[in-house]
């Protein structure tokens, strides 16, 4: 009885004997109540011979029928029954068998198989809730992907600097290797990218988690733009880029965290002048509306490919993979400007025509009312 289909089918069966009794009893108790009537066959026999009958004859008679009567009401109820018992049977174990589905797939994502899926079946309700569960058993699986990736990045990106430190240390150790200021500063640039790596890793995590210490105000994005395009420009001046920025007179303000979002503004310009060639250009433009604030940082570079643009923002992720880490960086630099924007309640996107075409990252913020 703790089956759904088991009480499903007793409610119908129960249903269908009940509207039967209550018909007979009806109609039974209706024909006592406003005295006795003729049956069908005494209707048929004329009053005069009627009147011949004894009254015992005609009680007999009139008791038989009703016994009759009684018995096959029964009997009906009986059949009646089964044969709701049969049907409710029938519905209800194709109505909870999509719920059986659904208890398989729990059980099975629990046991850590998140590549289960099950079929979306029954009415459009449980069709509805199958499918949802088809949703969240693909992101759950999408997630767990992601989660080994990135610990196996992580492990990866922080064994390299690991590796050379300790093997320098080691060669200087055992004599391989002079101590000089060269060598230390070269150990000290991997200490330095170690400790960018750890730093990054942390913030990425922190704003994941929606943890990330903000204190937005007032701020000026006109300076903003402008300092942070300060900031890298002695990085365009190695490689002899074209570093402009296209800043309306009017003054433009956002409610921001100055820090976090010149930190933001900083990723995306030094990722554009690492990915452009030695004499490009790279743009920085701020552009506003009656309710937001456009900053857009554009380059005429490597670009990325259609099926690169909806991966930049992933963790680790490099548009080419044959890119060492001098050259391409961790791949946390995106990922973490994008939780920054959707900190502020803003939205960051890229856009690119292809290949060797050059590409353009657009944060948009909403504006906010003047004086810092």
């Amino acid at each position: 009885m703790n089956r759904l289909w088991v009480r499903l089918s007793f409610v119908i069966a129960l249903v269908v004997i009940l509207i039967g009794l209550f018909a007979a009893v009806g109609r039974n108790f209706g024909g006592r109540n406003h005295g006795p009537k003729p049956f069908p066959a005494e209707s048929d026999i004329p009053a005069e011979l009627l009147a011949l009958i004894p009254a015992e004859s005609i009680n007999r008679y009139r008791d038989t029928i009703h016994e009759e009567a009684w018995q096959n009401t029964i009997l009906a109820l009986a059949v009646g029954g089964l044969f709701a018992t049969g049907v409710g049977v029938t519905f209800s174990r194709s109505l909870v068998r999509p719920l059986g589905e659904l208890e398989k797939g729990a059980k099975a994502i629990a046991g850590h198989n998140l590549a289960y899926r099950v079929p979306e079946q029954g009415s459009s309700e449980l069709r509805t809730v199958a499918r949802a569960f088809n949703e969240m058993a693909a992101e759950l699986e999408q997630s767990e992907q992601l989660r080994r990736n990135m610990l196996a990045d992580v492990t990866h990106e922080l064994r390299h600097p690991v590796q050379v430190l300790r093997g320098n240390l080691q060669g200087i150790l055992d004599g391989v290797f002079p101590l000089n200021e060269e060598e230390i500063s070269f150990l000290s640039e991997q200490t330095l990218q170690l400790s960018r790596l750890v730093t990054d890793l942390h913030d990425l995590a922190l704003a994941e988690a929606h943890e990330l210490p903000m204190h937005p105000h007032p701020h000026l994005l006109n300076k903003l733009v402008q300092d942070a395009l300060d900031t890298v420009a002695p990085l365009a001046a190695e490689k002899e880029l074209i570093l402009t920025a296209e800043v309306p007179a009017e003054p433009v303000w956002g409610m921001v965290d100055a820090g976090r979002m010149g930190q933001a503004l900083r990723n995306l310009l030094s990722n554009a002048i690492r990915y452009t060639p030695e004499g490009g250009r790279v743009t920085i433009t701020l552009e506003a509306t009656a309710a937001t604030a456009h900053i857009c940082v554009a380059d005429n570079g490597i670009g990325l490919s259609a099926a690169e643009l909806p991966f930049v923002f992933n963790r680790f992720y490099r548009a080419d993979a044959s890119r060492n880490r001098e050259q391409g960086g961790a791949g946390l630099g995106l990922g973490i400007t994008k939780a920054i924007v959707e900190a502020h309640n803003g939205q960051i996107t890229a856009a690119s025509d292809g290949m060797e075409h050059g590409s353009a990252f657009t944060i948009t913020l909403p504006r906010a009312a003047g004086g810092e």
